[in-house]
């Protein structure tokens, strides 16, 4: 008998087999329908996004290692698993993807590819002389994780100036320079452009309002792939009408979907896609590998990859 494992996602035959040679005993359960029954007394493992709506994990009393698709934690029952010493891991596969779209909104709003968009559409030739270059910008990240590392990394052949912020300001690979926490609104201040990478935490509710927007270079760039409660919303939309950001291209927002009465939907100085930055070919195949790697260590005794503390909420 292998160890009782509840996933939420079928990855197909040959990869849940996989997992069953390491010594899984699966049981399938579509997210959307996961409710607690006896079946799932014995569970030892939980592997899913967010089943937590439905099912009641404190019934689960032999539950040991919760696995997640994502790299966010926000739709943890946390306050419950700090007691309990149930070890979260999560997925930091979408650092690839996520720190290509970082580049790509970058460039978006550099090269005003929504406006020349429009011009298009409305079939109009229209040169635009307001195109700005990525070459000799600097670019601060709040944040120097995964994520951020691998947009840094490819931000490396543009001649940007990449700098970070981070607890204690360590040095880390690809970036030029990092600031600690208590210097953000230094780094705010010589950025041309903005990029959130953070997870959400509740020290960091609004981090960014309209204070630290003050902060920020008049006509600065922002870029918010990390999570929308980050961020005052209303405070980032006022900015966005004056000019004081000069554009802005979310992924995230503090109410999803968003809103169609949203101002945001109709500022040209906007990009909003759907939270939709972690999206790519490979996605379930670098979800099933952390997954498999991490099965391997648990079932072997060895160490595992992504584990979260739950006090610090990362």
């Amino acid at each position: 008998m292998g160890v009782k494992t509840l996933i939420t996602y079928d990855f197909g035959e040959e990869k849940m087999e996989g997992l069953r040679k390491l010594g899984s005993d699966l049981i399938y359960m579509p997210e959307k329908e996961a409710v607690y029954s006896e079946e799932l007394s014995g569970v030892e493992v939980l592997i899913g996004y967010d089943p937590f709506r439905t099912l009641d994990i404190s019934k689960m009393k032999k539950l040991r290692w919760i696995q997640l698709f994502s790299a966010g934690i926000d739709q943890l029952p946390a306050e419950y698993l700090k007691g309990t010493g149930i070890i979260v891991t999560n997925n930091k596969g979408y650092s690839i993807p996520i720190g290509e779209w970082i580049v790509m909104d970058i460039l978006e709003l550099l090269k005003h590819s929504a406006k020349l968009m429009r011009s298009q559409t409305r079939k109009q030739w229209k040169l635009d002389r307001g195109i700005l270059e990525v070459y000799g910008k600097t670019v601060g990240f709040i944040g120097t994780g995964a994520i951020a590392r691998e947009a840094a990394k490819r931000l490396q052949g543009f001649e940007a100036r990449i700098v970070g912020l981070n607890t204690r300001g360590s040095d880390v690979e690809f970036f030029h320079h990092c600031f600690s926490a208590e210097r953000l609104d230094e780094m705010l201040g010589i950025s041309d452009v903005v990029v959130l990478t953070i997870p959400y935490t509740e020290e960091n509710h609004h981090l960014i309002d309209a204070s630290r927007i003050s902060r920020m270079k008049d006509g600065a760039f922002f870029v918010n792939i990390a999570r929308g409660t980050i961020v005052d919303e209303e405070a980032l939309t006022e900015a966005l009408g004056r000019g004081k950001i000069a554009g802005a291209a979310l992924d995230v927002f503090e109410q999803e979907p968003l809103s169609p009465d949203s101002p945001l939907w109709d500022m040209e100085n906007v990009i909003i896609t759907p939270h939709n930055s972690f999206i790519s070919d490979m996605k379930d195949e670098r979800r099933y590998e952390t997954i498999r790697m991490n099965m391997k260590s648990f079932i072997e005794g060895g160490e595992m990859k992504n584990v979260i503390d739950l006090k610090k909420g990362y």
